[in-house]
């Protein structure tokens, strides 16, 4: 009787020990993302002092990668790049700076894993850099940003996920340090949707 309690003890003690291995690989938690999307750059319209100032809708592709300390907090890395034109309503007419759109951010995430997908939010700091590429004697220049977003990651097998997100970027619109458009710069929005594909490793 002792030893057929002895043998089921130690069963039941092998059996108990082995379930967090098996609950490891049936749901892995991968510590680093890799995600290519296309998004759309919509950039809200503003006036001050009687001058509009407002940008062309456009696409473009951004880059990220994404770092988890553990379950739910991590940090990303991101670049984008985008094309679009910059105008503001002038006395004299409208002026127009057609402008090639770059954009690097890192920020804090937080994601809740599921087993279906994962919702995640996330808030960090960045910059925009804007380079003219038609208008004489106007700048290359840079703007601070605040990145805030949201979305969700649709596992679509172990490593491979679709990522649907919104983020916004708040920052200062360009000015291009042309002498018709100094002291126009005011704080705008910049709306991304995307969507694209992940790989987790």
């Amino acid at each position: 009787m002792l030893r057929n309690k002895t043998m089921a003890a130690v069963l039941m003690g092998g059996v108990l020990a082995s379930l967090p291995a098996f609950s490891q690989e049936e749901n892995p938690v991968y510590k680093n993302e890799a995600s290519v999307q296309a998004f759309g750059s919509f950039v809200k319209s503003t006036v001050n002092n009687g001058v509009e100032q407002r940008a062309t809708n456009s696409g473009g592709v951004l880059a990220g990668y994404r770092f988890f300390f553990d379950k739910h907090n991590g940090v990303e890395l991101n670049y984008g790049y985008a094309l679009n034109t910059q105008s503001y309503g002038l006395a004299g007419g409208l002026a127009g700076v057609n402008s090639f759109s770059h954009e690097a951010s890192a920020a804090y995430v937080l994601r809740f894993p599921l087993k279906r997908w994962s919702p995640f939010a996330l808030a960090g700091v960045g910059g925009l850099v804007f380079d003219p590429n038609d208008v004489p004697g106007a700048s290359t220049q840079a703007r601070a940003a605040f990145v805030y977003g949201a979305g969700a990651d649709f596992n679509l097998s172990k490593h491979i996920f679709m990522r649907a997100e919104y983020r916004g970027l708040v920052y200062n619109s360009p000015t291009f340090d042309t002498p018709a458009l100094n002291g126009l710069d005011r704080v705008t929005h910049r709306a991304e949707p995307s969507v694209g594909f992940g790989y987790r490793f």
